[in-house]
Formats: structure tokens, sequence, C-alpha cells
């Protein structure tokens, strides 16, 4: 099959990185906004992307970070700052979401078409540079990300080499081999697997789940076999490993930062939609934003 747009967004990561690296000084007072109580939310892909932001801000010691589904927010607790996550800007349920928070809260909006949105929001950080054409997204919620950890002070040198390794080499294992997908992760890289799991559904309409590592021997591994692929993100025991090895299942750990680990699920779930004879550009039922009739109050 020839390569996709999704594809060719996928290989762009690393440069957007780069770019996020050198902008994260001066968005993150915006992003980060040390000693206010903050919550951040979004849908689908932006809501896992909120629960590794908000991980990552209240772990440096930022001050208390919540996350939500910007269809389930929280109802009894005050904040200093909202941000909302929307690589669209047109959809539904955050727009409702920044309306309830008008007047109440700092409204900070992330997002990739600012003219959609702007009239919501009391600061606009513009993602424009990482916007996609393609309806699952990929490089827009990694940049983000890349731009937020490095707001935080970490260097990202590393985890942008080890992009364009995973990106250059073959693939570490060999999807079509595979029927049951399970994707794990602890602390901020829970969102990930969240996003990864999320991935495999969108672009193949594979059996995909995704749950804190130390969960997953609580109930999920029962459903593990020989033709389950378990991808983990970040650091996770080793005897969790052994025990989900030890049931028949294949397991994916590879060496790398985990947003290098998620360019491996992304490519994972564009070669499994091709080997089903499936577009990833045009995933069923799914487009790029949602915009709704009405929206939950």
């Amino acid at each position: 099959m020839a390569p996709t747009t999704t594809d060719a967004e996928i290989a762009s990561q690393p440069a957007l990185w780069r770019r996020a690296i050198n902008e994260a000084p001066a968005l993150a007072p915006t992003l980060l906004a040390p000693g206010e109580r903050v919550l951040v939310f979004g849908c689908g892909t932006s809501a896992f992307v909120a629960q590794s932001y908000a991980v990552l801000r209240e772990t440096a010691g930022l001050g208390w970070t919540d996350w939500a589904y910007a269809s389930e927010l929280p109802r009894t607790v005050g904040y200093d700052r909202v941000v909302a996550l929307t690589r669209s800007g047109t959809t539904s349920e955050v727009r409702a979401a920044l309306d309830r928070f008008a007047g109440v809260a700092r409204r900070v909006v992330v997002t990739a078409v600012p003219g959609a949105i702007a009239a919501q929001a009391d600061e606009i950080v513009d993602l424009e540079w990482a916007d996609e054409q393609s309806v699952v997204q990929t490089r827009f919620p990694t940049s983000l990300l890349a731009l937020v950890r490095a707001g935080l002070g970490e260097d990202l040198t590393a985890a942008v080499a080890a992009a364009e390794q995973v990106l250059a080499a073959p693939l570490p294992v060999v999807p079509e081999g595979f029927d049951h997908f399970v994707c794990l992760g602890h602390g901020w890289t829970v969102g990930l697997a969240h996003e990864a799991a999320l991935k495999i559904r969108e672009s193949a309409q594979a059996w995909a789940e995704s749950y804190p590592a130390l969960d997953y021997r609580h109930g999920p591994i029962a459903v593990a076999a020989g033709r389950t692929l378990v991808q983990v993100f970040g650091d996770v025991p080793p005897d969790l490993v052994a025990d989900v090895r030890a049931v028949g299942a294949t397991v994916l750990d590879q060496p790398v930062d985990p947003l290098a680990q998620l360019v491996t699920a992304q490519r994972v779930a564009v070669r499994l939609a091709a080997s089903r004879g499936l577009d990833p550009d045009h995933p069923r039922n799914l487009t790029r934003s949602v915009v709704l009739d009405s929206s939950p109050n």
C-alpha cells in the first residue's frame, strides 16, 4: 500500500518536537502557570493528553492539577486556570466547557486553528505548525506533550533521537500476528497507553485495551493469550512483564523515551490497518472534529 498522509505526519514528528523545544520557554508560563490550581480537559486523544499533561505538571511540583473529559467536568473544585486542548477548535463539548468557565477561571486554549475558538479564550497557544490533515491525531498531541515536557525543563534530545531511530528501523513486531492489543503505562504514560490503544481502534478497527500497568493483573490479564501483544510505555516492574509473558502474550518493551514508544504504536496501527485493507486516512465512522447539535451542560 502506498504511503498515506498519516504515515507522513507520523514521520514529521521529530522535527516538530525540535520546534516545540525551541518554543517552550516562551509558552511555559501560559501552559504551566506555577502555583495555580489548574484543570486540563479535552475529548478523545486530547483527553488522554490532558491526563499526561496533568500528571507531568503536578509531579513537577507546580501545583494542584486535574484532568477531565470535556463532557465530564468536575463540579465542585475551583480552578484558577483551565486549559482546553482542541486541535480543530470546533469540538462541541470543549466549547461548552469553556462557556462554563467564562468569568470563573482564566481560559487557555491550545489549538491548531485559533480563529475557530478565539472568542472563548483568554489566551491562545497556537500550534498551527503541528496541525494535521488526518482525522486520526498523531503529531499534534505528541508535539504538545513535547512542549509541556520541555517547558518543565526536561532535555528531550534523546527523545527526538529515539523517535528518529524508531522511524528509520523496521517495526519490532509484525502486527498481523496478533488480534488483541494491550497498552500499559505508569504515571504520566498512562495517558500515552490510552492514546496508543485508541490509535489501533481508530485506524485498524482492532481489539485494543489500555490500563495502568499494575492494574493489568487485577482482571484484564485473564483474556491475554498467544495472539496478544502487550506494549508498555515508560518503566514498569520486571515482574509484571514476566507475568504477562507467562500467560503466552508477547511484550513489546522498547528501551527508549515513551514518546518514541508512542511513535511505534502509531506505526503499528497504520501497518495493521493496511494489512486489513483499511485506509487510515479515512477511518470508519470518524470525522476530524465532533460537532453536535447540542452539548451536555
